[in-house]
């Protein structure tokens, strides 16, 4: 019996938790892309977007990521922070911006910060997205080939294409009146 009551008083402890975390919950993920524009000229695009996965509306969320030094990264386009009024629950914000980076390296960079405030919490909340992979920057690589996408392309479709050519082509010998039977018609008028 003094089992029985230990239990139902754990059940009714994790219940009263579950129930009283009516608080939002941010998830954010943070994607960085490299692309070599000439030689000695590497650009890299950033993208952070932002869920509420929470029960209730995050209020003034602000973004920012100060991982990209200035010594190392200039700022292209878009900015490293920005700020929302709100995010639903259920929700999701993005932001993006470009930087063209300056010396040669590896770079680790930092997970991206975000404040939020919660109605009945005075203290501002705070999450971090998720970090990004190292970028070997302005690395020695061979230029890329021009059609090397249609390679891969036509190696993981090649099949695919082929046997869609083929229906296609059936499909209009069939639809498609043939010239002999258009000049056998006109005969016989």
């Amino acid at each position: 019996m003094a089992n029985l009551i230990h239990l139902l008083l754990a059940f009714l402890f994790v219940s009263s938790t579950i129930a009283s975390s009516d608080v939002p919950f941010i998830v954010a993920h943070k994607k960085a892309t490299l692309t070599r524009l000439k030689s000695g000229v590497e650009r890299v695009s950033v993208s952070i977007e932002i869920y509420n996965q929470g029960s209730s509306t995050a209020y003034d969320v602000t973004l920012n990521d100060a991982s990209w030094p200035g010594d190392v990264f200039d700022i292209v386009s878009g900015e490293t922070s920005k700020s929302w009024e709100r995010l639903d629950a259920g929700g999701h914000l993005s932001h993006s911006f470009e930087l063209e980076a300056k010396t040669k390296g590896m770079f680790h960079g930092s997970p991206a910060v975000i404040t939020f405030r919660v109605p009945t919490k005075s203290a501002l909340q705070e999450a971090l997205s998720t970090p990004i992979l190292p970028l070997d920057v302005l690395a020695d690589r061979p230029p890329e080939k021009k059609f090397e996408w249609v390679k891969r392309l036509l190696a993981k479709y090649g099949s695919l294409i082929s046997v869609v050519s083929f229906v296609v082509l059936f499909v209009y010998l069939v639809a498609s009146p043939s010239k002999s039977a258009a000049k056998g018609s006109k005969k016989k008028r």
